[in-house]
C-alpha cells in the first residue's frame, strides 16, 4: 500500500551539511515525499512518493514528476547509476528496474525466483547491485544480503547471520558493504551498523548501542557517514516515530558529529542521499502542523 500523509502531516525535505547546518528545501502537503538520492551534478534530489518517482530543483525548489514507464509502484529503496544517467529502482511488485533518470522506459532486472527484491547499493563501476531477499515474500523471514549483476542474473549470497538485515550499500571503494543488521543480538528488531567484504569476509560491528540503527550511508569521499536512529526496542523501520538522523565521522562511529532529531523513520533515510562533493546529504521529516488531528 502507497503511503499518504495523515491529516494534519506536512513533508519536509531538509537538507544538512558536515558542520551541522541544515534547511529544508521543500515543504508540501500534497504528497508524502521519501527517500532522497542526490543527483550527480549536484543540482537536485531524487525521491520517490504516491509509487512515482519525483525530482525537486534545489535552486528553483520545484516539485516534478520523473516519467518512468512500464514498471509497477515504487517504493523508497532506488539508488542512481554512476553514470548519472540511470538509476535503479524497487518496485511494489518485489522487482528491481532500470530506467533512464530524466524519464522512459523501465527494464527489469531480478528473475521470478520466488522472492521479493529490495534494492540498497550499486557499486562504484555499476556492475553490481546489493539488495535485500525476503524468500516467498514472507515478512515474517529475515531478509538475505545478495548481490547480482546489474544487468540481471543468478545471485550471490553473503552469509552475515542469521539475523534479519537490510541497507546494504557499498563504500566508495567498492570493497566493503555497509548495513544494518540484528545478528549481533537476541533482542528482537535490536538493528545495529556493520559491514561485510563483498567476498563475504571480514564482517564485523561498527557501533554498539541501545538504539535500534538502520541504513548507514557513506559520503562519496569515506570520511563521513550518517545513518536513522530509532528508539531502543523498536521492530522494523516504522514510519511516525520520534527519529534522529546522526552524522559521524567514519573514523569514529561511536562520536556522533551531529544530530537532528525529527518526527520520521520509514521514508526519511532508506537510501544514499550524500551530495556528489560530500559536503550535504539530505532527509525526508513528517510533522504533525496539527497535532490535534492525529
Amino acid at each position: 500500500m502507497m503511503r499518504t500523509l495523515r491529516p494534519g502531516q506536512r513533508c519536509d525535505v531538509w537538507v544538512a551539511t558536515v558542520n551541522g547546518a541544515a534547511e529544508v528545501v521543500l515543504s508540501t502537503d500534497d504528497v508524502l515525499l521519501e527517500a532522497p538520492n542526490w543527483t550527480s551534478d549536484g543540482g537536485a534530489l531524487i525521491l520517490n512518493g504516491d509509487g512515482k518517482l519525483w525530482r525537486v530543483d534545489l535552486a528553483a525548489g520545484s516539485l516534478e514528476r520523473v516519467p518512468v514507464d512500464g514498471i509497477p509502484g515504487l517504493n523508497n529503496d532506488h539508488v542512481l547509476a554512476p553514470d548519472g544517467r540511470h538509476i535503479f529502482l524497487s518496485a511494489n511488485d518485489g522487482h528491481i528496474y532500470r530506467a533512464p533518470l530524466g524519464g522512459g522506459q523501465a527494464e527489469r532486472i531480478t528473475a521470478d525466483d520466488g522472492s521479493h527484491h529490495f534494492l540498497h547499493g550499486v557499486s562504484p563501476d555499476g556492475q553490481e547491485v546489493a539488495y535485500v531477499d525476503i524468500a516467498g515474500g514472507d515478512f515474517t523471514q529475515p531478509g538475505r544480503l545478495m548481490t547480482t549483476n546489474s544487468g540481471g542474473g543468478a545471485p550471490a549470497r553473503i552469509d552475515v547471520g542469521a539475523g534479519h538485515c537490510d541497507g546494504p550499500e557499498y563504500s566508495p571503494d567498492g570493497k566493503w558493504l555497509y548495513l544494518n543488521t540484528e545478528s549481533f543480538t537476541t533482542a528482537p528488531g535490536h538493528a545495529q551498523l556493520a559491514r561485510v567484504q563483498v567476498d563475504g569476509t571480514g564482517f564485523e560491528r561498527l557501533l554498539e548501542s541501545g538504539t535500534v540503527d538502520w541504513f548507514p550511508h557513506i559520503s562519496p569521499d569515506g570520511r563521513h557517514a550518517c545513518y536513522l536512529r530509532f528508539p531502543g526496542g523498536t521492530e522494523g523501520h516504522p514510519a511516525d516515530l520520534p527519529v534522529a538522523v546522526v552524522l559521524v565521522s567514519t573514523d569514529d562511529w561511536a562520536q556522533p558529529l551531529h544530530t537532528w532529531p525529527l518526527p520520521g523513520g520509514q521514508g526519511t533515510l532508506n537510501v544514499n542521499s550524500w551530495s556528489p562533493d560530500s559536503a550535504r546529504f539530505a532527509f525526508v521529516a513528517y510533522p504533525l502542523t496539527d497535532p490535534s488531528k492525529d
